[in-house]
């Protein structure tokens, strides 16, 4: 881990830049090459559904990678699994670029993945290199930007689309990786970890943090959450595109001005975290899902399907799961700093696994969508109150104790 004592003052704004950097990363393969489906079907010459087998693969090889890399780099060392990882990817987005075949442009894509598993050590970064208060600060505003570089995804895959074609993603992936590359170079100092090359042991490392119960009870309250929004977005083309046919420019717009809500969440949550307790933060964040769900539900149940009707409660819910991933975000990586690494993969791998079932389950029911999201939203919601209600019990019978 390395010492934030030693850590200039007039380098933390340029590794939030990095940080900013790896979290773009980290989204911008998947969202971004959604608009050139069918540009990608028509070049390989395969159906729409065998191109959706590549973000599939993509998404496997990011969960399968996370469980390597944090342990990894608590053994070996941020910086070095960093540019690793941002060096496969690179290879990975370049191969896909020049791939003739589609069983080549999978495998490249694979790699791309394998790379974008590093993606998960910004968390860990934010543990070793800023202190306590600024730990929360930097995560509302990742997890905000987050939301935001999600949200505003499609309409810039259709805008690269229109005029690059579909390698336009790729590209770009590219040209954003050897950004973060030089930029981890010149920012991140060799920590002792770097120098040691201790051999990991994957099993203990896991065994220790997954047998923490408020460990693994506030990143399950992050992955709730994280859930909503995610539900959200996967499924907004099935409701937006085929129930209100609105165009592809519309719907784009109809994303951005969502993923602008994010901003006025991460705004309530910086203003509450430092006016009231990590607990109360969680609380507030989870009742507002909660609350969106409940609007969505009436809306839906008296209004009928519209724009208005499943962009306002999805509002409402943004600004709750920005408030409560933020601070359940830190509360978990305060649980073992010494191993950032770690706690940062098995968080991430669950958010993921969390948000991708909830996704799915949604997509794939034959009932109304707009009112299974409704239901979803208050079901996680309750969910997210009741695990919150566990944490402040157990603390409470700890403390007595």
């Amino acid at each position: 881990m390395a010492d934030t004592r030693a850590f200039s003052n007039t380098r933390k704004p340029a590794t939030v830049g990095l940080l900013l950097m790896l979290t773009l990363l980290g989204v911008f393969p998947i969202d971004v090459v959604l608009p050139s489906f069918p540009a990608l079907s028509e070049h390989f010459g395969r159906p729409s559904s065998e191109i959706a087998l590549s973000v599939s693969l993509f998404a496997v090889g990011i969960a399968l990678s996370q469980l390597l890399v944090g342990p990894l780099s608590d053994a070996m060392g941020r910086k070095s699994l960093l540019l690793v990882g941002i060096g496969a990817s690179a290879i990975g987005a370049t191969g896909c670029v020049l791939a003739e075949s589609f069983e080549g442009f999978l495998l490249f894509r694979v790699v791309q993945a394998l790379g974008c598993g590093c993606f998960v050590l910004s968390q860990a970064l934010i543990q070793d290199l800023f202190t306590c208060r600024e730990q929360q600060r930097l995560r509302i505003f990742l997890v905000t930007c987050g939301g935001v570089f999600i949200s505003v995804s499609p309409l810039a895959g259709t805008g690269l689309q229109s005029w690059i074609g579909w390698r336009g993603s790729f590209l770009v992936f590219m040209a954003l990786a050897v950004g973060a590359f030089m930029s981890a170079c010149f920012l991140l100092k060799p920590s002792p970890a770097d120098s040691q090359r201790r051999r990991p042991d994957f099993i203990a490392a896991y065994r220790t943090v997954c047998s923490d119960f408020t460990f693994m009870a506030y990143w399950l309250t992050s992955a709730l959450a994280f859930s909503c929004h995610f539900s959200f977005i996967v499924i907004s083309p099935l409701i937006l595109i085929d129930q209100l046919h609105l165009s592809s420019e519309a719907f784009s717009l109809a994303l951005l001005g969502y993923g602008m809500a994010y901003i006025g969440g991460g705004a309530a949550a910086t203003l509450l975290s430092s006016r009231i307790d990590p607990q109360i933060q969680i609380f507030t964040g989870l009742s507002l899902i909660l609350t969106a769900g409940a609007l969505m539900f009436w809306l839906c149940t008296y209004l009928g399907l519209s724009v208005t009707t499943l962009l306002l409660p999805m509002i409402v819910c943004t600004a709750g799961t920005t408030i409560a991933r933020a601070a359940a975000h830190t509360q978990a990586m305060n649980r073992f700093p010494e191993r950032a690494g770690t706690s940062a993969s098995a968080g991430s791998v669950l958010i993921f696994i969390a948000g991708g079932l909830t996704s799915a389950a949604i997509s794939l029911t034959s009932l109304d969508r707009q009112m299974t999201l409704a239901l979803c939203l208050i079901l996680l919601g309750f969910l997210g109150l009741m695990l919150n209600a566990l944490v402040r019990h157990r603390y409470g019978a700890l403390s007595t104790g």
